[in-house]
């Protein structure tokens, strides 16, 4: 459940690709304010999925993490050894706008990359349909509205340690 983009991808092979989204990346955070904190690790486990089953890399990491808002998940852009990424930003919580910047940076992003997957879960980067988007959207928190109503062991959404937003959770 959720409004999220995912997204997945092979940098053009090469240091300068990397370099050009990363600096990309910061100026856009930095056009709206947003913290950003560089990702270097010598060995970190990223859970993928490939053809629908799970794989996870294991290894050195290097990318950017944006906190674009409070209610919504970190941009990660985590680049593994090879400058493959797989990843997801779920952005219902904070609504149409935030989500819109977040497919207008990936879209700036498309020259540094060989190949550049996106799904987009409310069809804006297929549309550009904000009315679309929108109704995505209310549809979305009016099930988890409605969720939380019926079941009193349900509560969200909430935070995760890796700072993801759970749309809800069952509490003992």
């Amino acid at each position: 459940m959720g409004v999220t983009i995912h997204f997945e991808g092979q940098l053009k092979n090469d240091e300068v690709s990397y370099k050009g989204i990363i600096e990309e990346a910061i100026a856009f955070a930095d056009s709206y304010g947003m913290e950003h904190k560089p990702i270097y690790e010598a060995c970190k486990k990223l859970s993928r999925v490939r053809e629908e089953e799970p794989w996870d890399y294991e290894g050195p990491v290097k990318g950017l993490k944006i906190i674009l808002d409070d209610h919504c998940d970190p941009l990660f852009l985590e680049f593994d050894e090879t400058l493959y990424i797989q990843e997801f930003i779920k952005t219902q919580f904070v609504g149409a706008e935030t989500h819109i910047i977040v497919i207008q940076l990936l879209r700036s992003f498309k020259k540094f990359f060989v190949n550049l997957i996106v799904e987009d879960e409310a069809e804006y980067w297929d549309t550009s349909d904000k009315k679309l988007l929108e109704e995505h959207i209310a549809k979305v928190n009016s099930v988890i509205e409605d969720q939380l109503k019926s079941n009193p062991k349900l509560s969200g959404p909430v935070r995760s340690s890796d700072g993801r937003i759970l749309d809800l959770v069952e509490n003992d």
